[in-house]
């Protein structure tokens, strides 16, 4: 296990805008951290109220928005316009080419949420977009399947080979993580015990293939898992 930690990632503060990049992106450039197999960015992002990115440009990636609080509104040139809230899951696969805007829903509380990019199977797609809720109770003490390249158990289909999945565990929650291949797991919140590491919100961690993923809640917290090829 090979750990990422909270304070090391890149930081920009926009006034408006305040940005953790657990991988290089904009002005944030490091060589050691371009990405980890065919995920690209991880974006911790907080935007004051009102505030928001206006319509820009994507060719070529998949893009997915996850929401911690707060409220996000989505339009893009597609036609799609949507508000997410936490729960939500959010796949936008850009393709050949999509304008889209991401602002915060509420004029005066802050919105929260990543953004990550995962680099695609097949270029030039068509672009698409697809939203799902996922209820806390699917995944309290649990790992829930929230993206995966067939859309399975209801999961958001993504243009990639790569399994997404969520998990909420209370203190002294536990669960043993069945072998993936290149796993990266990511702390969105509270803190918990991954192999004996304590990991705490924005802390992240890169493991082998078929190396073991034990957690242990240490407080109320929300994981995401990434299984890649």
């Amino acid at each position: 296990m090979i750990l990422r930690r909270a304070n090391d990632r890149g930081y920009a503060d926009h006034g408006w805008l305040r940005s953790r990049h657990t991988f290089s992106f904009a002005d944030y450039f490091d060589p050691d951290h371009m990405g980890f197999r065919k995920l690209r960015v991880i974006n911790e992002d907080r935007v004051q109220g009102g505030a928001g990115f206006g319509a820009h440009p994507h060719r070529n990636m998949e893009i997915i928005s996850y929401v911690l609080s707060g409220a996000m509104a989505h339009k893009d040139s597609m036609g799609n316009g949507a508000v997410m809230r936490p729960g939500d899951v959010q796949r936008m696969s850009a393709g050949t080419g999509v304008l889209h805007s991401e602002f915060n829903h509420s004029s005066s509380e802050e919105l929260h949420f990543l953004q990550i990019w995962i680099e695609p199977q097949q270029r030039g797609i068509t672009p698409s977009y697809e939203q799902k809720t996922f209820p806390e109770q699917e995944r309290q003490g649990q790992w829930r399947l929230v993206v995966s390249q067939e859309g399975r158990d209801g999961s958001v289909s993504v243009n990639q080979d790569v399994n997404l999945y969520a998990g909420l565990f209370d203190a002294g929650e536990q669960v043993k993580t069945p072998a993936l291949r290149h796993a990266w797991l990511h702390m969105v919140r509270g803190e918990a015990e991954v192999n004996g590491q304590q990991l705490s919100a924005g802390d992240a961690a890169a493991f082998q293939p078929d190396e073991p993923i034990e957690v242990v809640g240490i407080e109320a917290s929300e994981i995401l898992l990434f299984d890649l090829a």
